[in-house]
């Protein structure tokens, strides 16, 4: 089969890449996004194409030679309900949503890696191209499992990518075990007497003890877990119904928490129902706790890990290729999969000066889309060799 020409390629995923970003539609409703994804691949010629998996989901599915082994790919769609404050002329069109991290970029490079694919072959056996939705409030990947995606589209293996602000562009990184971290969601109400804010004795106002509850929940890390285990908790609303004059009798606190061991999960939640019982007690007010697991903890395979390494090794400089030195306390509902088959989830560098992600200034780096793309193409020519 004839190469495809890596510049023109690289220019064709820019504009792929550009026009995502100035389209960004939040979980599940990215119609624009999959119809754009699914036309595509049924261009590159693809053997089938189901678009509506899970949703939005799109699955792309390639066959070469006889072999019966499947891996997957995977990148994610979605967008953040965050207003973008760039200036670039593809800036986000859709007011209050935009790309804040970097979805349009895993996008473009895992439909240039099916385009490399399908134009070139070099491996004996399935590759499927998973297009998830809703990756950032994770629900995405359940949905699409949820709709079949493994008896549909049976594959052996899946790997998975990230940008990384920070981290120069054709850098690598990754590493076994835990890698990403769970994340659980929580909400406590106060429940009190609100009043004139001349007479705080004549009630059981709440703003006082939510503010105490909130400091409190800082000893959960600090001084009720074990040092050796990574946790954070972080308190990230408090909302009343107190207005300029008048005590709030309601109050709210809401945050997340993260860690990487279910047993440290139920003891963050353990303790913090302590914590907030006890706290309204001793401010005459009512506690009721809420708590939820959204995230769980990602864990690579140390085999493919070893296998994305090697593929890494290949593509990228041999000092641009490095273990992760600790795990990463953000969360990725890439490790739903991993509770069916193994897989690898890599992080590629998006530039030293790059904005973090969810940032309203933040925006992928073009110059990363060919380390992306090659990757993508390096692994499934590896794990499927002829």
């Amino acid at each position: 089969m004839p190469e495809i020409d890596r510049d023109a390629l690289r220019r064709e995923m820019t504009a792929w890449r550009r026009d995502l970003h100035a389209h960004p539609e939040f979980g599940f409703e990215e119609k624009r996004t999959a119809a754009f994804v699914a036309a595509k691949l049924r261009e590159f010629g693809l053997d089938d194409v189901a678009e509506n998996v899970g949703g939005t989901g799109v699955v792309g599915t390639l066959k070469r030679g006889r072999g019966n082994r499947a891996i997957a790919l995977r990148a994610d769609m979605d967008a953040l309900r965050i207003t973008e404050q760039s200036t670039v002329p593809y800036r986000s069109g859709n007011p209050g949503i935009m790309h804040a991290c970097g979805h349009d970029g895993h996008t473009a490079m895992l439909l240039g890696a099916a385009r490399l694919l399908a134009g070139e072959g070099g491996f004996d056996g399935t590759v499927r191209f998973i297009f998830q939705p809703a990756e950032e409030w994770g629900k995405g990947a359940l949905a699409m499992l949820d709709d079949g995606l493994m008896q549909r589209f049976p594959f052996d293996e899946i790997f998975g990518l990230h940008n990384m602000p920070g981290l120069p562009v054709g850098h690598f990184e990754t590493r076994a075990g835990p890698i990403m971290s769970a994340e659980d969601n929580f909400e406590i109400v106060l429940r009190g007497v609100g009043g004139h804010a001349a007479r705080p004795h004549a009630g059981n106002e709440t703003l006082v003890a939510a503010c105490a509850l909130v400091t409190n929940l800082q000893t959960i890390v600090s001084r009720r877990l074990s040092p050796a285990d990574i946790a954070v908790v972080s308190v990230t609303e408090l909302i009343t119904d107190g207005t300029r004059n008048a005590l709030p009798g309601l109050a709210r606190i809401l945050g997340d928490a993260r860690s990487f061991r279910p047993e440290v999960s139920a003891e963050i939640e353990r303790q913090m129902r302590i914590i907030a019982e006890g706290t309204a007690a001793t401010h005459n007010v009512a506690a009721e706790v809420g708590y939820s697991r959204e995230f769980v903890p990602l864990r690579n395979d140390a085999e493919l890990v070893d296998a994305a390494f090697a593929a890494a090794g290949k593509i990228f400089d041999p000092g641009k290729v490095a273990v992760a030195r600790e795990p990463m306390t953000a969360s990725e509902d890439f490790a739903r999969f991993l509770d069916h088959v193994p897989g690898c989830f890599v992080f590629l560098g998006n530039g030293e000066a790059s904005a973090p992600l969810h940032n309203p200034g933040y925006d992928f780096n073009d110059e990363g889309l060919l380390s992306g793309v090659d990757f993508h193409v390096a692994i499934a020519r590896q794990r499927l060799a002829p």
